[in-house]
């Protein structure tokens, strides 16, 4: 366990951010038909990475460390959203094609031939006039920024 209350909420917040926004994107996707785009999964594997990085800083030393790549990798996702985001507005364009969802339960050439379109570059849904992306970067952005710099406060034992 890393020791002093800023390393122990930077590793809380290291673990439990990644979780929170990863949960609320199989929500969006299962609970509510939101399937993600190609750049959505970009955003999604910092944040698996996250995980796992700021699991291992409770088993395996230097946890500081772990945290710290753990922060990182936050940060990573929100660029990205944020990258998205922009390309979502009109801001830019991206540099990916759009991607299908695909039904495994289903014949492959169907599912294929039938799948819906998710585009990248248009926002399936807001809130605020802010898309997922959107949200994704601003969340991922200053979490991964409290995550380093609560790490850096906190004391070193």
């Amino acid at each position: 366990m890393v020791k002093g209350p800023e390393a122990r909420l930077a590793q809380a917040l290291a673990i439990g951010l990644p979780a929170v926004l990863l949960g609320g994107a199989y929500i969006s996707q299962y609970g509510f038909g939101l399937f993600p785009c190609e750049m959505c999964w970009w955003q999604r594997y910092p944040h698996f990475a996250a995980i796992g990085f700021a699991a291992l800083s409770y088993v395996v030393a230097p946890r500081r460390l772990w945290i710290a790549l753990a922060g990182i990798a936050i940060l990573i996702s929100g660029l990205i959203g944020g990258f998205h985001a922009g390309v979502e507005y009109g801001w830019w364009e991206g540099i990916t094609g759009c991607s299908t969802a695909l039904d495994p339960n289903i014949d492959p050439m169907d599912a294929v031939m039938n799948a819906p379109l998710v585009r990248c570059d248009v926002a399936p849904w807001d809130l605020f006039g802010i898309s997922l992306a959107g949200w994704n970067f601003l969340f991922s952005t200053f979490g991964g920024l409290a995550v380093l710099t609560l790490l850096k406060r906190a004391k070193t034992y």
